[in-house]
């Protein structure tokens, strides 16, 4: 079961979500609010998964509050206005519905969280080889086993993957690394993590993968020596 609350300053939409909400039975709408510092309490004392977040409203742009959350939250745009969408998947919001909020599409947002919740926060039962990140606008799925290496280029994560293909998404380090199986990917530098099955050679301060040659930190010298000689 996905917890969740909304934010919107009107009243009626709240009731919409709530109404939409009930009938799907994957989603518990825990609360719902009109005014963002109690929204924000809430998450701050409950954690919740996702959030319907209004974008426009008139105390804080609703991209700005989301962006402020301390935790990792799944979000779902609601707006009035087509042009915010670009920006909520700037954000890597798992979707955006616009108002007047459709049944249809309210599921189809729904259930994108749903295989989002699954996959990355890794609710599913059996084995776990992959994730998915959104990337160009779509949910992509990535197997462990093609990952090479990944780095980051300002707010975003660039995953290399085998075959020269490489994959842009928007994502922190520490939520990346909270991902990944602790057991096949090390954090070598601050800016670089690397699948350790795929390590070539270590020499001097560096990482010889495929082509491609990384640099180590120095304070991840020990965890990489450890990391080496337990394989």
């Amino acid at each position: 079961m996905i917890k969740a609350i909304a934010l919107d300053d009107e009243p009626l939409a709240l009731q919409i979500i709530e109404k939409l909400a009930k009938h799907t039975e994957f989603i518990s709408l825990e609360k719902t609010f009109s005014n963002i510092d109690n929204a924000k309490n809430y998450i701050g004392s409950y954690p919740v998964d996702l959030i319907f977040l209004d974008i426009n409203m008139p105390s804080m742009n609703g991209i700005n509050f989301y962006k402020s959350l301390k935790q990792t939250t799944m979000v779902i745009f609601t707006t009035a206005h087509s042009e915010y969408a670009i920006k909520g998947f700037e954000v890597n919001a798992i979707d955006y519905l616009l108002k007047p909020i459709e049944k249809n599409r309210f599921i189809q947002a729904c259930e994108k969280a749903q295989k989002y919740y699954q996959y990355i926060f890794n609710k599913t039962e059996g084995e776990n080889n992959s994730l998915y990140v959104r990337s160009e606008y779509a949910l992509v799925k990535i197997l462990f086993s093609k990952i090479l290496y990944l780095e980051t280029m300002d707010d975003y994560i660039k995953i290399h993957l085998e075959d020269k293909k490489s994959v842009l998404t928007l994502m922190s380090m520490k939520k990346m690394m909270d991902i990944l199986p602790q057991t096949e990917f090390l954090r070598v530098h601050r800016s670089f993590i690397v699948s350790i099955k795929k390590i070539d050679s270590v020499r001097n301060k560096t990482i010889f993968i495929d082509q491609f040659s990384i640099p180590i930190g120095t304070s991840y010298l020990g965890s990489i020596n450890s990391a080496i000689k337990s394989k």
